[in-house]
């Protein structure tokens, strides 16, 4: 058995908010919105925080993808990461030198100028 040890937990960083009172800013995205980009019903993409709402923190985006659908080739950014929580099916992924398989409960994670595409061989629906 292992029990929690705070010294193995890292650091919290460093605060960016410094005022006394907390702010009301909190915001609820409901899940049966429609997409924000329907790709011909292939691949539907819902914004649940992009950049502006985050200030630059960071991105977040649900994507429901059919058996017909299909991922982008072999790329990479200069300026942010991806990540990818698989909620269904498989999502193929290409880490610069083989393909890996994300299935469903799986976290998928390409740091900035890391080569990467995804695949998606015909199948049933993905959510990621």
């Amino acid at each position: 058995m292992s029990f929690w040890d705070p010294r193995n937990v890292p650091p919290y960083p460093p605060a960016r908010y410094t005022k006394d009172e907390p702010e009301v800013s909190a915001w609820l995205k409901r899940g049966d919105e429609p997409p924000d980009y329907d790709s011909f019903g292939l691949v539907k993409y819902h914004y649940l925080a992009n950049q502006q709402q985050t200030n630059g923190d960071y991105g977040l985006y649900r994507v429901d993808i059919s058996p017909q659908g299909g991922g982008p080739g072999p790329h990479f950014h200069r300026a942010m990461s991806e990540a990818f929580f698989v909620l269904s099916g498989t999502v193929r992924l290409y880490d610069g030198n083989d393909w890996r398989d994300g299935n469903q409960g799986d976290f998928l994670y390409v740091p900035p100028a890391g080569s990467t595409a995804s695949a998606m061989r015909p199948m049933r629906r993905r959510r990621c």
